[in-house]
């Protein structure tokens, strides 16, 4: 058990401050679905739907890399001195290449109006490259106050920036047109703030990280660095075809949607991306989860009979994304009031559709340490390029006739399909002992619940009768999982004294 205390201590510290960072985001698609036009949230969604697939051509899969081969305590300082030099060479190159080609990149995902808005993304991506193995130096030495403190501290800059452009500006131009403050201020840039915000965010958040990132020396050793290549260029493919599941439906549906004109086109697209933020609570905790999880099963494999704690993580996490199923699902009434536009609500029924799409997600990252453990990382490879091509055909089968409801359902068969074929194949490869039929079990139960509370609805009752029905649904659910996982729960720390035999 001091195992799953290690790694909720882990989640808790590391997962948490990306969630409160991830959540203060969040919280700027309500001001930012009030301020931009659909067809302006849309351009915003297509670059951010770009930036992630950039980010993991610039990082290689060097984050993970790095927590595997720094388990060698001789060869520590070698592992990241040899990371960091080649993450900077290959960021100079990759970003003179952005550069150079941006009009054509912009030509590719449908912003040909706004090349400008490449070159800013590309030294976004070059400073959060750089970040990423200082930001992994904190997590391998456990020193989450400050990662936590650096997080939180972008995301709040960020928004400060955000908000001084699209609302300050604008009441400064009306009311003193000759101020000072409105020197760096185009009101006609609108969108492009939003990118700008995040480069200024980018920037401190290196600064920041000085300290670590500035801890390398300037010394590579070749021969290691080719044994960190082998291992991280499938994690490169992993990751390319990860993006195209997770973020490049978006562009996709901007090249195949039949919307009639442009704007119609970019409306659907801002549509889908805001609605695709309501699974924000699975899709925090999973990010959450992975941030503490990856060290930590690195950690355990050097132990006795990791298998068995891996298999009780499992549980636990499915449990727990269950509950967020329903607290999202159930609730969507509530939650829908994040998109300020009330014409953007007509996405809404992809929600339910994302959100177990996602919960399929957390668990393929959970099943996919038995490839990272066992140096098989072209195996996880394999999984999301068959993930990838299965969006890719759902994408350019039904987006012209079924709009963004075929990329949600897309998402959910790429990631069922990802989660079924690691857990088949890596229990040939690495057995781990998951109670799959129970938690297959769990997973079924919530959707039948929320089918149930879907017909409640339509028996018309007022919204907080259709609210008080959906928190009892809920709290049934809870109370069925600390029935029948009564005995798990009696030996967790802090809450386990809650569930001793005769209470």
């Amino acid at each position: 058990m001091s195992g799953i205390k290690n790694l909720a201590g882990q989640t808790v510290w590391y997962g948490a401050s990306s969630i409160a960072a991830r959540f203060l985001n969040y919280l700027l698609t309500p001001y930012l679905t009030a301020k931009l036009t659909g067809p302006a949230y849309g351009d915003m969604t297509l670059v951010y739907s770009a930036l992630p697939f950039l980010n993991v051509i610039f990082t290689y899969g060097l984050e993970t890399a790095y927590f595997r081969y720094i388990q060698k305590k001789d060869q520590e300082e070698d592992v990241y001195n040899t990371a960091t030099v080649s993450l900077i060479i290959s960021t100079i190159c990759l970003t003179t290449l952005l550069l150079v080609f941006k009009t054509a990149f912009a030509d590719l995902i449908r912003i040909e109006q706004h090349p400008e808005y490449i070159t800013w993304s590309a030294f976004i991506i070059a400073f959060d490259s750089l970040s990423a193995l200082a930001f992994a130096k904190l997590r391998y030495e456990q020193r989450p106050i400050k990662f936590a403190a650096i997080r939180i501290a972008g995301i709040l800059i960020n928004i400060a920036v955000v908000f001084f452009f699209l609302s300050v500006c604008p009441k400064i131009e009306t009311k003193h047109p000759n101020s000072i403050l409105l020197f760096l201020y185009n009101k006609n840039l609108g969108v492009g703030y939003v990118i700008i915000a995040n480069l200024v965010q980018s920037a401190i958040t290196l600064l920041l990280l000085r300290k670590e990132f500035l801890s390398f020396k300037w010394r590579f050793n070749g021969a290691l660095w080719k044994q960190i290549m082998l291992y991280s260029m499938p994690l490169i493919v992993a990751g390319l075809g990860g993006m195209i599941n997770e973020t490049f439906d978006r562009i996709m549906l901007g090249w195949w949607s039949s919307a009639p004109t442009e704007m119609a086109v970019k409306f659907q697209v801002g549509t889908y991306g805001a609605c695709y933020k309501l699974s924000i609570l699975i899709t925090l905790f999973v990010q959450a989860f992975r941030m503490g999880a990856e060290p930590f099963f690195f950690k355990q494999a050097q132990g006795d009979n990791p298998q068995k704690i891996y298999a009780r993580v499992m549980k636990f996490f499915v449990i727990t994304i269950c509950l967020m199923f329903l607290v999202v699902a159930l609730f969507l009434d509530v939650w829908k009031y994040f998109i300020q536009n009330p014409k953007m609500w007509e996405g809404l029924k992809v929600v339910p559709i994302l959100l177990l799409a996602n919960m399929f997600l957390g668990i393929y990252y959970n099943l996919s340490i038995w490839y990272k453990l066992t140096n098989k990382t072209m195996a996880g490879a394999w999984i999301t390029v068959i993930g990838a091509v299965v969006t890719i055909i759902i994408n350019y089968l039904f987006i012209p006739r079924f709009g963004y409801m075929a990329c949600a359902w897309a998402t959910f068969v790429c990631y069922g399909s990802m989660m079924v074929v690691s857990f088949i194949w890596g229990q040939k490869e690495y057995r781990v002992p998951y109670a799959w039929k129970k938690l297959l079990a769990y997973i079924v139960i919530v959707v039948l619940l929320y089918f149930v509370h879907h017909l409640f609805i339509q028996l018309e009752f007022n919204r907080w009768v259709n609210r008080g029905f959906a928190a009892a649904l809920t709290g049934s659910f809870l109370i069925l999982i600390l029935n029948i996982e009564k005995r798990e729960f009696q030996r967790l720390p802090v809450v386990g004294r809650f569930f001793k035999k005769g209470n």
